[in-house]
């Protein structure tokens, strides 16, 4: 069979589909689907090893250090170097459902070291690489982590040393890119070992896989634990939303201790048979970055909110975008006028897209479904989604609800099945059939959702509810308004009042007068209600390691005053 033959083959047929039939309408848009696959289903033999086997040469990761050092490694390399990877860690002692914290930011040994973790059936726990020493004690000890595997290219292997010594459970400390304080070094390790490592006959689909932490912005990090079913509902995170190309290259930004990771930087586009590109960089620099989209011929991309205010800062026009087909955004909800200018500056139109670390992708602009600026999108076909009232009632349309998924514990791939040792929480946002969001939105007459903010930003103002992100969104409408945070302060008469945290660009100072000029702007975009009536302007505002607002902060800062 020639190679264009293999390809013709190739595209009307991919891993995916042996997972996923997808049902669409006379316009090829995805209207349903359900997913079918074997109890013992494993990302590394029934995906990985499967590719491997087809297309040997096909690259899989193409990765460039800060130093923009490059290797590429191709679906065989991974498959035979996780196999090596996992006979190292078995000979260490790490066996299946041991917990095994990874803190390796976007180092290549992070690709080798999952897929390993997955043969053993070792529970991967992300850590981010920014953390600090409690941070680290807090997560060994609530997840009971038996070994850790720690990048030794920056801080972030001392942090994890010193967490280590005041956590008696943990056994095992292994780094990769060098070694520090006696850890076992595993680039120089684990190519000792054999590359075979067989299939566990007592692994199942819903066997814990990983464990991702929550972002903290509303008490401690939870454990969110998905199963060996998770990569399956990425099918749709990567096909339906971000329209990876099997023949191109995409490129997600996000340190691997973080749920993006698993949305951009494996399951779905290795599912979709796409190549991954990952920049290891020390720190963001946007000017650093975008010259790689046609160096390195990037076809589609997704980053968060903050990113995208970063690049429309830079004079788009000294860079090439031809090879790109497909931008997404997710993490947090984006301006409209960020969204508006990027397209204008690039020619590309961003899709958003919803979810959290708690499943894949919910709610996009995916394929046939063309992006309102402003708006989610519509939801993911093969989630039950629907909007909740406070009683647990359907909301009419236009009418703010809770974001809900009709469906129970590890029905649907993709959700998560509780958080890790508190059964209490998991009961909290499981309950009477539905997996409860947390997140408000409303639906209009073309079935599009409008986020509004979680249940408890919504501001409660003289019987108005108000959204935070509507108000923050024309705010940011303003050129001089760098960031903003919007959330309910204290009132007398109101209950609640309409209360902005503002940063301005630098040179813009915050006046009496300016307060006045923004107020007015807010009046003459919105419901005359919804506009602040009180403005404080700050430096910068709190933020949790992966950059999300902490209103948290910003409510117990308005009730002070």
């Amino acid at each position: 069979m020639c190679r264009k033959e293999e390809k013709e083959k190739g595209e009307n047929f991919r891993i995916y589909q042996e997972f996923l039939t997808l049902k669409k309408d006379e316009n090829g848009a995805v209207t349903g689907g359900s997913f079918h696959y074997p109890e013992n289903f494993n990302f590394a033999y029934d995906v990985l090893d499967r590719i491997a086997e087809k297309d040997p040469d096909k690259p899989a990761l193409i990765w460039v250090g800060d130093d923009l050092t490059e290797k590429v490694f191709t679906f065989k390399d991974i498959s035979l170097l996780s196999m090596q990877a996992a006979n190292f860690l078995s000979a260490q002692g790490i066996g299946k459902g041991d917990r095994v914290a990874l803190a390796l930011r976007r180092n290549w040994q992070f690709w080798i070291i999952m897929m390993a973790c997955a043969r053993i059936g070792a529970v991967a726990v992300m850590f981010n690489n920014q953390l600090l020493v409690h941070d680290f004690q807090y997560r060994f000890e609530k997840t009971g982590a038996k070994a850790v595997i720690c990048s030794a290219m920056d801080r972030t292997i001392e942090e994890a040393s010193l967490a280590a010594e005041k956590c008696p459970g943990l056994q095992i400390k292994i780094s990769t890119c060098g070694t520090r304080n006696s850890w076992l070094d595993f680039d120089e390790e684990f190519t000792k070992f054999p590359a075979e490592f067989p299939r566990r006959k007592d692994q199942k689909v819903n066997d814990p896989l990983l464990i991702f932490f929550s972002s903290g912005t509303t008490g401690f990090p939870k454990g969110i634990i998905h199963t060996h079913s998770y990569p399956l509902g990425h099918t749709m995170t990567a096909h339906w939303w971000q329209q990876v190309d099997p023949e191109g290259v995409h490129f997600t930004i996000s340190d691997t201790g973080w749920a993006k990771a698993m949305w951009g930087k494996l399951f779905g586009q290795w599912l979709c048979e796409g190549a991954i590109f990952v920049y290891d960089f020390d720190r963001f620099h946007a000017s650093r970055i975008l010259p790689m989209f046609k160096k390195y011929n990037i076809t589609t991309f997704c980053a968060p909110a903050t990113m995208f205010r970063f690049f429309i800062r830079e004079d788009l026009s000294h860079y090439d975008f031809s090879t790109l087909k497909h931008v997404g955004m997710a993490g947090e909800a984006l301006n409209p006028e960020v969204m508006n200018r990027f397209a204008l500056l690039t020619g590309q139109v961003i899709h958003e897209g919803f979810g959290q670390s708690e499943s894949t992708v919910l709610i996009a602009a995916g394929r046939n479904i063309p992006p309102k600026a402003g708006s989610m999108g519509k939801p993911n076909p093969l989630y039950p989604i629907v909007l909740l009232d406070g009683d647990g009632k359907e909301v009419t349309q236009g009418e703010t609800g809770e974001i809900c998924i009709k469906a129970q514990p590890g029905e649907i791939p993709g959700l998560f099945t509780g958080y890790y040792g508190d059964e209490e929480e998991t009961l909290r946002v499981w309950h009477d059939g539905y997996y409860h969001t947390g997140d408000t939105a409303w639906c209009d007459g073309e079935g599009y959702f409008w986020y509004v903010g979680r249940v408890d930003d919504v501001i409660k103002s003289s019987g108005y509810r108000i959204g935070p992100f509507e108000i923050e969104s024309t705010l940011m409408e303003l050129p001089y308004i760098l960031e903003c945070g919007v959330v309910g302060a204290p009132d007398p008469i109101r209950g609640q009042a309409v209360k902005a945290y503002i940063v301005l660009t630098k040179g813009k100072e915050g006046t009496p007068e300016l307060v006045k000029e923004i107020q007015e702007y807010v009046k003459s975009q919105t419901a005359p209600y919804k506009y602040p009536r009180m403005i404080e302007f700050m430096t910068e505002l709190p933020k949790t390691v992966s950059g999300k607002i902490i209103r948290k902060e910003l409510r117990e800062m308005a009730k002070k005053g």
